[in-house]
């Protein structure tokens, strides 16, 4: 079962401990100019039109930028990166259908309301829907981690899932991230590989900053239709 999403259903990821050389591996990598942060940073502030509104594919790259952020987890975070690149494909696929009719984000989601196909597991409103937990959950973890300098890394994956994401999903799915975090990368190692040769607790905080009120609109444009509180099937 797929950890924030329905689309990866048939995507099985060993939990395993033999997954632990990935994280290692990772996190020896060679240090990057800057933070890893800085793309999602610099794109965001080209998301929205003149007017105001979220544009589709901007909003998207910015959350593919934080797909490099996820693999600094290693297999920590295998699930979380699985689901999230299948919900940007789905909005991505059906964005590339018709680029200017679906030019603004909720524009994806307005078609299937008016067709009454928005509540289906396959829809882009629930890609749209689970993307935006996924990226709730990430923001609150970033956060932990500049927030609580004395908290290890599984102590501050744990309480940003309880904040977000725990009460959308069941028991297995709940097990699941309780396996996972047992293969969380140590807390300082991470902090210097994405930390780069930049500032990193600035970039995450200038990130969570601009980046949370986009997912609130987000949140607040679905519950309008009544879309905001579907839990995993």
């Amino acid at each position: 079962m797929a950890l924030f999403s329905n689309c990866n259903r048939n995507n099985k990821i060993s939990l395993t401990p033999s997954n632990c050389s990935q994280t290692q591996i990772i996190l020896q990598s060679t240090k990057m100019e800057g933070t890893v942060f800085a793309p999602a940073i610099e794109g965001i502030k080209t998301v929205k039109s003149e007017q105001g509104e979220i544009l589709s594919q901007p909003f998207l790259d910015v959350c593919k930028h934080i797909l490099p952020v996820i693999d600094k987890f290693g297999a920590a975070m295998a699930l979380v990166k699985s689901d999230i690149g299948g919900n940007i494909s789905r909005l991505e696929s059906k964005y590339a259908s018709n680029p200017s009719r679906f030019n603004y984000l909720y524009s994806l989601v307005q078609v299937e309301v008016e067709t009454k196909t928005a509540k289906s597991s396959s829809s882009c409103t629930n890609g749209l829907l689970w993307l935006t937990r996924a990226m709730d959950f990430l923001v609150e973890l970033f956060r932990n981690l500049i927030e609580h300098e004395d908290w290890s890394m599984s102590q501050a994956c744990t309480n940003s899932y309880n904040k977000t994401l725990k009460k959308w999903h069941g028991w297995l799915a709940s097990s699941s991230f309780t396996v996972a975090m047992k293969l969380a990368p140590d807390r300082k190692k991470f902090m210097d590989v994405v930390g780069g040769s930049g500032d990193i607790n600035a970039d995450i905080e200038k990130f969570c900053s601009a980046f949370s009120p986009l997912l609130e609109e987000n949140h607040k444009f679905l519950a309008r239709f009544g879309l905001d509180e579907l839990k995993a099937s």
